[in-house]
């Protein structure tokens, strides 16, 4: 292996174990406020992949791009389904009160 790709390795590992123990220590009524950072991170990871599907140099750098960009796509849909299904129920908890 490559020393660039051992780093980047360290580096995903890293960061998962990271965003695990962040995620990890947010109190449950701060979801909410993580949930909506998260979505324009993913924002930003789409025009990101939409960059590396555009400009790959073979086939397999096409193929990784789009499938980035699927991704990030879907997480960002799911991500505004779900706020928005927490924002209905909140809707319907305060007519009941």
């Amino acid at each position: 292996m490559t020393g660039a790709l051992l780093i980047g390795i360290y580096i995903l590992v890293l960061s998962i174990f990271v965003g695990l123990e962040l995620i990890n220590k947010v109190a449950p009524t701060l979801h909410t406020a993580v949930l909506s950072g998260a979505g324009a991170i993913t924002g930003v990871t789409l025009l990101g992949a939409l960059y590396a599907a555009r400009g790959g140099a073979s086939g397999l750098s096409n193929l990784l791009g789009a499938a980035a960009v699927a991704l990030a796509a879907l997480t960002v849909v799911g991500g505004l389904l779900f706020t928005d299904r927490l924002l209905a129920g909140s809707k319907r908890q305060e007519g009941r009160g």
